[in-house]
């Protein structure tokens, strides 16, 4: 097929991104190379594998930080995603880098996040022996796990960006710094919104100090902080001085009024529970598990792929799991 398509894409980049921008064409490749797509970049396509891809559409039913709300409207693992590539490709669009890589790596940042939130990633840190930390395994989901074992070669740039979106290295694309500053931007902003609606939090529970800088609204705390970024980068991705250091106390603000907070995190500790249970239940009987996961702990080990099943469950289908293995049915005569 004519590659025209992809090749005026390619032109495009050239001619309109910023020179610190990753340019699809000169990509670092695919882990195993294959035929480019005639109509797609690189990370164009990289975007459309993440979206299509089983673990993207579970983060839908995978908890933020209230454990199994009831109500519509407070987010999941799914819509913080979607939240953070809107903030991401914003930022990216105003810096002129590559919108495309930005929002395939923010789409894939979170596929291997465990259910119950940072609870479940707790918990299965605790009892695999190797560790576990989600942002290791969202690079495995893609690398190893999805479309049967065979994964779904993913770009080195867009691999990059998912494994250093929280700490440590930073990642080797501006795209990917985006990524880690819009996530943080993200769950801070919303995690407020998701609280106030729960009533653990009021809006003038936080400092006057912070919201002088940062606003009054969730709206125009995002809109500072974006827009502090967009006008304080251009080799790196950075902030204001005077705004980073609000939204570092608002930071450890939510940490002391929220994240830790008793009435959100009353049910952790038996969310914690089902993960560890499950986890050693499986370790033990390795057949009950996927196909995938059977074929994994023959290649792997079993506590690799006890690991690698637990932490792909969503909430619901980890508490009818647990239900299953562990409640006594009625007896019915």
């Amino acid at each position: 097929m004519d590659s025209s398509i992809r090749d005026n894409l390619y032109l495009k980049e050239r001619e309109s991104l910023s020179e610190y921008a990753a340019l699809a064409e000169n990509t670092k490749g695919r882990q195993k190379p294959e035929e480019e797509c005639p109509v797609r970049t690189p990370f164009q396509r990289d975007r459309d594998r993440i979206v299509h891809c089983a673990a993207f559409r579970r983060l839908m039913n995978k908890t933020q930080v209230f454990l199994a709300p009831e109500g519509d409207h407070y987010r999941t693992r799914l819509t913080h995603t979607l939240e953070v590539s809107q903030i991401a490709r914003t930022i990216a669009r105003t810096l002129r880098l590559n919108e495309d890589l930005t929002e395939a790596i923010a789409l894939g940042h979170d596929l291997g996040h465990t259910p119950f939130g940072h609870a479940g990633e707790r918990a299965l840190d605790a009892v695999f022996p190797e560790g576990f930390k989600h942002d290791e395994q969202s690079l495995r989901v893609v690398d190893f796990i999805e479309k049967g074992g065979r994964g779904l070669n993913l770009t080195y740039e867009v691999r990059d960006g998912i494994v250093c979106h929280t700490r440590g290295k930073e990642a080797d694309t501006l795209e990917g710094r985006i990524v880690k500053v819009a996530d943080k931007i993200a769950y801070i902003n919303h995690d407020i919104d998701d609280a106030i609606r729960a009533g653990v939090l009021k809006n003038e529970d936080i400092p006057k100090s912070i919201r002088k800088i940062l606003g009054e609204t969730k709206s125009q705390r995002i809109n500072t902080l974006v827009i502090s970024v967009t006008q304080n980068s251009t080799d790196d991705i950075r902030m204001a001085e005077n705004v980073k250091k609000a939204f570092d106390e608002i930071h450890d603000f939510m940490f002391d009024k929220v994240y830790t907070n008793p009435i959100c995190k009353s049910e952790e500790g038996k969310a914690s529970d089902v993960v560890k249970k499950l986890y050693y239940h499986f370790c033990e009987y390795p057949e009950q598990m996927s196909e995938e996961c059977i074929r994994i702990s023959k290649e792997a080990g079993v506590e690799r792929a006890a690991c690698d099943y637990v932490s792909g469950m969503t909430d619901n289908f980890a508490i009818n799991t647990f239900y299953e293995i562990y409640i006594p049915k009625s007896w019915q005569y």
